[in-house]
């Protein structure tokens, strides 16, 4: 994908973050298959953060851990990423 292609697609699955500037659900992205990876490197090379997730707390059900109960990548992966105000440089 080419910057435009990808500017595109982050523009039409991101919303406004009460911040000023805009989040984007990384469900979204992983939904964008084979396309997700540079739609990741576009955001973190447009100054995107991932969320501070809340921290975890005990229990979580039976599907929180995976199979050999690890839980530490849940831990790492962000549900959202939020892009500073001006990100699509047009705002």
């Amino acid at each position: 994908m080419d910057e435009e292609a990808i500017r595109a697609v982050v523009t039409r699955l991101s919303r406004r973050h009460p911040s000023g500037g805009w989040v984007i659900e990384r469900a979204a992205i992983v939904a964008e298959g084979a396309h997700s990876k540079p739609i990741l490197g576009w955001i973190t090379s447009h100054n995107g953060e991932p969320e501070d997730r809340p921290a975890e707390t005990s229990g979580g059900g039976l599907h929180h851990a995976d199979r050999d109960g690890n839980r530490s990548s849940i831990a790492s992966t962000p549900r959202r990423y939020l892009l500073p105000p001006g990100a699509f440089g047009q705002e």
